[in-house]
């Protein structure tokens, strides 16, 4: 039997299923990058995009919860809300989040522009304008956000936005119990591995608390 002709074996090598890729969980953003994106976002003049980026900060909110939410949902007596309320897809459990000045004036500054009632999705699709964004074009418009402060794509996600206040608040204050509120999960567990919390953090945390 010739090489041409010899079958294919079981020890034959195959590509990797994720060869070239980086996986794991995505990182979240730093204060300082936060404010380069929305730099970035403003001198563009991209009202929706900017919107959008504070209310995924603020809400930490999974993308296909962020797409959905309704006007309704985030304005009351033509004034955005300060605290917003969501049922998760996922848990079919309710989340509130604050929405703190930056994220109010942004979107504040996009309905007026967008218009709408308050049955209408808040970022509606260019395609279907009676359906929403898609999490498809949301992800894209992060990859776009990242790539264009400098940051490295593959590194970075939709859940980066999702992470990034919830970490904030961990690293500040130690309070898992909280976090988890925030991200709406139902375990504790959950919340830990979410964030990615090791043996390291937890001896820091330690070394931090005198008795």
């Amino acid at each position: 039997m010739t090489p041409e002709t010899e079958p294919t074996t079981a020890t034959t090598k195959r590509a990797v299923w994720n060869a070239g890729r980086t996986v794991g969980a995505k990182r979240a953003l730093k204060p300082k990058e936060i404010w380069e994106i929305r730099f970035y976002l403003n001198q563009r003049r991209r009202l929706r995009d900017r919107a959008l980026f504070d209310l995924a900060i603020d809400s930490k909110l999974r993308g296909c919860d962020l797409v959905q939410m309704k006007i309704g949902d985030l304005v009351s007596g033509g004034q955005i809300r300060t605290r917003a309320i969501v049922m998760q897809q996922k848990t079919g459990r309710p989340v509130q989040f604050e929405l703190l000045p930056d994220a109010r004036a942004s979107l504040l500054a996009w309905l007026e522009r967008r218009g709408g009632t308050v049955d209408d999705y808040v970022f509606p699709s260019r395609v279907d304008h009676n359906g929403h964004l898609s999490t498809r074009q949301y992800a894209r418009l992060v990859d776009e956000w990242v790539t264009g402060v400098g940051l490295m794509r593959s590194e970075y996600g939709t859940h980066s936005l999702r992470r990034t206040k919830a970490s904030i608040i961990y690293r500040a204050t130690g309070n898992l119990r909280a976090v988890q509120i925030l991200l709406g999960h139902s375990k504790i567990e959950n919340t830990v591995r979410y964030l990615g919390i090791d043996v390291e953090d937890a001896l820091a945390l330690a070394e931090n608390t005198e008795i």
